[in-house]
């Protein structure tokens, strides 16, 4: 077996319309298909980033809370690659999300940042020179 890359990660969101227009409007991914499933009173929603990589955004009725501080076992963060740290920061405080100050990684050399979706789920943004080709 030979994995080539991620296809999708999945979010359960607590309110469909605020996370839609966080994902869309403020983070500008393209919705490739929204779907709402009568037998489970849910939407999914299929969005787009520019390399294909998607994300499935699910409304559950009755999702519990995500446990996140202290952090608990399993998925941690998803990270978004960037070219300009600055630049996307400015864009997320202009749209009124708070977004923690940046750090470099102490391996790479590279600038990040943390913010969270209106779900609390963190969410990084990762400069590097191989967005600008995407």
């Amino acid at each position: 077996m030979k994995l080539s890359r991620i296809h999708h990660a999945a979010i359960i969101c607590a309110d469909y319309e605020r996370s839609k227009q966080f994902y869309t409007e403020v983070l500008g991914l393209k919705i490739v298909a929204e779907t709402y499933r009568a037998t489970r009173q849910s939407y999914k929603l299929d969005l787009a980033l520019p390399d294909g990589t998607q994300l499935e955004l699910f409304s559950f009725p009755g999702a519990p809370a995500r446990p996140s501080y202290p952090e608990a076992c399993g998925l941690r963060h998803l990270a978004f690659a960037v070219a300009d740290l600055n630049a996307s920061v400015a864009h997320l405080q202009s749209k009124g999300v708070t977004v923690e100050p940046v750090r470099v990684d102490e391996f790479t050399g590279q600038r990040f940042t943390f913010f969270a979706d209106p779900d609390d789920l963190p969410l990084e943004l990762y400069e590097t020179l191989a967005a600008s080709a995407v």
